[in-house]
Formats: structure tokens, sequence, C-alpha cells
């Protein structure tokens, strides 16, 4: 009997791909002769992306730049959590979170900087409430939904083993709802992750030496592309490090595990 759908094999993996673009990169600069001011080669970019790296501060503003985006991801997270459940509390509640995720999550957080600007100037507190309205949202909805749609009778089993109301919250509905959660997080993240180079290209060096958007705007203004490339390769090479190997070591460790898929 044969089954409705095949197990297709696995194509090239996004290395491959990826070699290949810097490939066709490599060989239309050389082919074209096109003027390294306008597109340098991977040579020059690599080579920009190096010593700037361990010569120069962009190590240094690439840690700052992780640093803040990860207080504002857990600050986020923490919101979430606490709307989320106390969404789940009161129906007065429910409509009042529902009412502010549909203003606000479509809105992005450039489109506040005014506000944000008068509120918290142009610092470090400026740029942390563009990653906690950028990450905020998304981490709601994601669990809400899976607050909702955990089993009533999981709920009940827990009340009849005594536990309390934060043992349940933390140790059944979470646990739950891992799949929900991991998948907020990474919208969330990746929201939070363009909204914070954005945000440090507008407000210019935030800390001693600024973060990557800093670093991006510093290219641009010195006519340094093979720099400005090198950054924004640096910042590609971040995204997806933080989705394959962080948030797959994850899933790894708990949703596949355990034999559920990630939502």
């Amino acid at each position: 009997m044969k089954t409705p759908f095949r197990q297709k094999s696995p194509g090239p993996g996004r290395g491959f791909f990826c070699v290949l673009l810097l490939l066709v990169w490599e060989l239309w600069v050389k082919l074209s002769h096109v003027s390294p001011m306008l597109f340098p080669s991977v040579e020059d970019v690599t080579v920009t992306l190096w010593e700037d790296l361990f010569h120069g501060s962009l190590l240094a503003q690439t840690l700052s730049s992780l640093g803040l985006i990860g207080l504002g991801l857990v600050i986020a997270l923490v919101l979430a959590f606490f709307l989320s459940l106390m969404s789940l509390r009161s129906p007065f509640l429910r409509s009042l979170t529902d009412t502010l995720t549909a203003i606000a999550h479509p809105l992005p957080g450039l489109a506040l900087l005014p506000l944000i600007i008068m509120w918290f100037g142009t610092g470090t507190k400026a740029i942390l409430a563009i990653i906690i309205h950028s990450a905020l949202w998304p981490m709601i909805l994601n669990l809400t939904a899976g607050f909702s749609s955990v089993p009533e009778i999981y709920i009940d089993t827990g009340r009849n083993y005594s536990m309390s109301s934060f043992s349940i919250t933390l140790e059944i509905m979470a646990r739950a709802c891992l799949g929900y959660l991991l998948s907020g997080v990474k919208i969330g993240w990746a929201r939070a992750w363009r909204a914070l180079i954005s945000a440090e290209m507008v407000f210019g060096a935030v800390g001693s030496k600024g973060g990557i958007g800093w670093y991006l705007l510093n290219q641009r203004t010195f006519m340094d592309t093979s720099g400005l490339f090198a950054g924004i390769i640096l910042v590609i090479l971040i995204g997806i490090f933080v989705e394959d190997v962080v948030f797959g070591a994850i899933e790894s460790r708990t949703l596949k595990k355990w034999g559920t898929n990630p939502c």
C-alpha cells in the first residue's frame, strides 16, 4: 500500500548555497571589473571583517549589541509571560491584552521613534524600548495561544495532586506550551534584531563604542564599502547562528527529544 506522502531526500544544505553565492559574487566582481567603491570583492570584505573584528572595535560593538538585545528579550519574555497569564485569569484582561496586541503588533518600532526620543532620550533606554516593543507582541500572541491550548485535564491533574497555582503554571502549562513559547521567542528575536540594528544607526553611538548599527553607519559615512559589506555579512551570520545553532540546540534538547515538533 502506497503512503500518501513520500519522504523526500534532503537537498543541499544551507552552507552549499552560501558558498555558491560567494563564488558567483567573486566571479561577477572579477569579470565585470566593477569599481570596489560600489561592489568590493569577497576577498576584500573578508580581510576587512577579520581586521575590524580582531584588530578594531567591531568585536566590542558586536558584544554591545548582543548584550542589549539579550536584556531586551529577557524583559519582553517576562512581560509576555505575565500578561498572557493574566489574560487567562480574567475576560476583561484578555480583551485588553488582545486589543493592545492588535494595535501594537503591526506597528514598527521605528514608527515610535519620535515618542521614544521624547520619553527616553537617545541612549540605551531608547534602544531597549524599541527591542522590547518589537519582541513583546509576537511573544504574547504565541504564549496566549499556547496557554489556551493546554488541555484542562492537565490542570485538573495538578490540582488533584495539591499543586499550587505557581507550580501548575511553571511545571505543567509552561512545559505543555513550550513549542508556542519557542516560536514566539524566535519571531521576537528576528523582529528585535532588525529593530536593534536600525535603532543603532539612527541613535548613533550608545555606550563607549556603540553597536553594529553604529559600525554600519560609520562605514557608510566614510564610504568604506568593504566595511559596509563586512558589517552586513556579520549581521546575517549572527542571525543564522542564533536561528540554527542556538534555537536548534534548544529544540533538539526539548521538543525533538520529547517527541514534540516545534509549532
